[in-house]
């Protein structure tokens, strides 16, 4: 085997996140809207002379046995998609992990897409994103969604509903080239200069939903009510309705769970609603990470949160999904 190079987009949500977990599609069903960005995680493998497994990421690990990984990821992965010889992984990402961008299921999208390429193997996205959902959801019991997974797999910015069977249903989103060139500049995003784990806040939610707790599944119930209507006024080209929208999202979703918000969160985003910003929210679970606004004043909101030392992360929608190819 030559070396095999692969990369997977991470995410922004633009309406409807938290529905696509399990305690919640089960019995209500779920939707979102997510876009893929050009900002990625790279994965390169292939087979090493010494016969030992050797793993590269934020730590080296190099093993005998498959078993003996410590990375539960790329442990389990290759406990089930790999029958060959001993490799070598090295992975890196456009951004670290914890911020919000999907980047844990954007890595188990693309170790199983290089891993596929390497075995001259083809695969679907659609097989692809519920392969890297039994991993982490039911191998791992993460208490994630699918909506990582499917975003990384797929690519383009789409609708997704999760229905109740624990299907998903992908559709593109045929949008005119005015309203992507308006999303494209006056979509934002900012660090709030914090990373952290999502697996309390989504815990919490899950214990909740499982519950049958009422505020918990009545704030679900309205933010996949705001995920279906954002995506009317997205094929509208309404993207001022949009961005009122998401403040509202973000005013929902911030009385979710404890820890969803801080103070430096809540005065970032009042400084990008003073300079021009008519909505926006925490990307992912909450707690730290990226702040996604829409401003109809970008180069005002950017000098206004350089000021707070919020950098801006500029990006781009992608649409080609998870590719692998090798390299002799």
């Amino acid at each position: 085997m030559s070396v095999v190079y692969g990369r997977a987009p991470l995410r922004i949500s633009l309406g409807g996140g938290g529905t696509d977990l399990e305690s919640y599609y089960r019995e209500h069903g779920g939707f979102l809207i997510a876009g893929a960005i050009d900002k990625y995680v790279y994965m390169l493998v292939h087979d090493v002379f010494q016969r030992r497994y050797r793993m590269k990421y934020s730590e080296i690990e190099e093993v005998d046995e498959v078993s003996e990984i410590r990375h539960p990821i790329l442990r389990e992965t290759l406990l089930r998609h790999w029958r060959g010889d001993p490799l070598e992984i090295a992975s890196v990402a456009d951004v670290p992990s914890g911020t919000g961008l999907g980047s844990s299921g954007a890595y188990t999208v693309c170790l199983l897409k290089a891993l596929a390429q390497a075995r001259r193997t083809p695969s679907t996205p659609g097989a692809l994103a519920e392969a890297a959902c039994h991993i982490e959801i039911d191998v791992l019991g993460e208490p994630v969604g699918k909506q990582d997974q499917y975003v990384a797999a797929h690519g383009g910015i789409c609708a997704y509903t999760f229905n109740q069977d624990g299907t998903v249903d992908v559709e593109p989103l045929e949008l005119s080239r005015e309203t992507l060139r308006q999303l494209r500049e006056r979509l934002l995003l900012f660090f709030t200069g914090a990373s952290r784990s999502a697996s309390a806040v989504l815990q919490d939610q899950n214990t909740r939903s499982q519950a049958g707790d009422s505020a918990m599944l009545d704030n679900l119930h309205r933010t996949k009510e705001i995920g279906l209507i954002s995506r009317e006024l997205l094929d509208k080209g309404d993207l001022s309705g949009f961005a009122e929208l998401m403040h509202e999202h973000w005013l929902h979703k911030r009385k979710r769970s404890p820890g969803m918000a801080n103070e430096r969160i809540d005065s970032l985003y009042d400084v990008a609603r003073s300079s021009g910003a008519i909505g926006g929210k925490l990307v992912g679970a909450g707690g730290g990470g990226f702040l996604l606004v829409y401003s109809t004043s970008p180069e005002e909101t950017r000098q206004a949160m350089a000021e707070q030392g919020a950098p801006e992360l500029s990006f781009d929608f992608e649409y080609g999904g998870a590719v692998a190819t090798e390299n002799s």
